[in-house]
């Protein structure tokens, strides 16, 4: 049986029949391919949108890996650290712990609120990390650890620098953040200072130049005080118990009668081998006697140095309670409770021509 094809006229409206010019090019290439090149065009642009998805991740993932090498040269990547895990023994510390650290405040507040400034590591390449900044708080964590076995302090908080800053960049670092908090004796500074010279960190040769290098942030005369202290200690430090307890004034007291009378050393060194189990208070008192048994007038510089040597002299003359003269390189300072505005003018001139005429030649 045969089928027979059915015609169908359809009369459309004029207007909506248009020439063939007019009609709109609606055949596209794609609908001009077969299924199989469909399919292969639709996989090749699927494969060119994941390459460009993975490259755009490659992208980002670099731009993050240099931005965290960027934080950890700043220290400010943090983590939480195994405690054992930090060690004490690349850099020699500008303080040293003793038993009369202080801790009660700070482990209290870690207590509290926990720690709020976390403690700056180097990673050492071996799994563990070389303390950098942050020794109270370090040692803070393992007392709390001991007292209370609770787990919780066996993590610290940690900035984690990147490895390859050298060494000197690295002391800076820890004596930056000390001198900031100003909790730093002289005494520590200097025995810092002679560690660094003596280790030639950076290939430092000197105490002039350890301490210039180590506290290049602080003002002039403070080196200079640094430089005294260091003396004081190089004559003293197998005799002193409690150096970190001395104050300033004391100190420099101390070594200027130490660089000018060589002596002295023996007459401070018998003084406190004569109280062995002396503390931080009694030491100080002994060295206070010691330094009021001295009445006499440090002795006159021999002529001949140089001119231009740099130092500091304190001087206590013994011409009335409470005078004070301080002698450095250009100028001269006396103090006593007097107003010396109110002294006769003429007889101020004359004491300054006295004090002149008797040192200005001393040059």
């Amino acid at each position: 049986m045969s089928r027979k094809r059915r015609i169908f006229d359809v009369d459309l409206p004029e207007d909506a029949v248009s020439e063939p010019s007019d009609m709109p090019e609606l055949e596209t290439k794609s609908a001009r391919r077969g299924p199989m090149a469909s399919a292969i065009g639709e996989v090749g642009d699927a494969r060119r949108y994941r390459e460009k998805v993975e490259a755009d991740i490659r992208a980002e993932n670099d731009a993050l890996a240099h931005e965290l090498v960027r934080l950890k040269k700043l220290g400010l990547v943090t983590d939480l650290i195994p405690l054992d895990s930090v060690r004490t023994t690349k850099l020699t510390r500008d303080r040293r712990l003793s038993d009369d650290m202080d801790l009660g405040d700070l482990k209290t507040s870690l207590r509290e609120i926990g720690l709020s400034n976390p403690i700056r590591v180097e990673a050492d390449g071996q799994g563990g990390y070389e303390l950098v900044q942050g020794l109270r708080r370090l040692t803070a964590y393992r007392e709390l650890l001991v007292e209370t076995e609770d787990a919780r302090w066996m993590h610290i908080p940690a900035g984690i620098f990147a490895t390859g800053e050298s060494d000197a960049g690295l002391y800076r670092r820890m004596v930056d953040e000390n001198l900031i908090r100003k909790d730093v004796s002289f005494a520590e500074m200097a025995s810092l200072a002679r560690a660094y010279a003596a280790d030639g960190v950076d290939g430092c040769e000197s105490l002039d130049a350890a301490v210039n290098a180590l506290f290049a942030s602080v003002s002039p005369q403070k080196r200079s005080y640094i430089r005294r202290f260091a003396l004081l200690l190089a004559r003293l430090d197998k005799v002193l118990e409690h150096p970190a307890a001395m104050p300033r004034s004391l100190g420099l007291q101390l070594a200027d009668r130490l660089e000018a009378d060589p002596a002295f050393v023996g007459v401070v060194s018998d003084a406190l081998r004569a109280a062995p189990t002396r503390d931080a208070a009694e030491e100080l008192a002994i060295l206070r006697r010691v330094i009021e048994g001295q009445s006499a007038p440090l002795p006159v510089k021999a002529r001949g140095v140089p001119r231009g040597r740099r130092g500091r002299v304190a001087l206590t003359v013994p011409v009335g309670p409470g005078v004070r003269a301080t002698a450095t390189q250009g100028k001269m300072e006396l103090r006593a409770d007097i107003d010396f505005g109110a002294v006769d003018r003429a007889r101020l001139e004359r004491a300054i021509e006295a004090f002149w005429h008797e040192i200005g030649d001393a040059e």
